[in-house]
């Protein structure tokens, strides 16, 4: 059953959701699975030997995140953490980060609080295009 969030943007599911089957049958989907509400953003990663997610920093919102099945790793500001099913771990915003498959699959599920949208750039000046128009 979902219920719509107070703003109307986005319903609130009320169900459970099976993340090993939803990482199997996602499997090359970027993401896996994902949902918002109007205070959370839910990820799940799914990929397999080779694949993970390059180098990025997040700069706003601290994230958590889960092992669900396989074997990967999380790169925090240069250090490898090992990341089994039922295995958390906090990434502090500022923090540069990454994730790799060290197995044959890895699926892990990531939750942050909201951000707002990404601005497109203007790619002459770095900037970001201010909402509704052209810079």
């Amino acid at each position: 059953m979902a219920k719509r969030s107070a703003t109307g943007d986005s319903p609130i599911e009320t169900v459970t959701h099976n993340l090993p089957d939803l990482a199997r049958m996602g499997l090359g989907k970027k993401p896996a699975w994902s949902r918002q509400s109007e205070d959370l953003s839910i990820n799940l990663i799914s990929c397999t030997a080779g694949q993970g997610v390059g180098s990025h920093m997040n700069s706003e919102v601290d994230v958590l995140l889960v092992g669900i099945e396989g074997e990967g790793s999380v790169e925090i500001d240069g250090h490898w953490h090992g990341i089994q099913p039922g295995l958390l771990l906090i990434i502090p915003k500022g923090t540069q980060r990454a994730t790799r498959c060290d197995g044959n699959d890895f699926a892990y599920l990531t939750c942050h609080r909201r951000r707002a949208g990404l601005w497109p750039t203007d790619h002459r000046d770095g900037n970001a295009i201010p909402q509704g128009g052209q810079s």
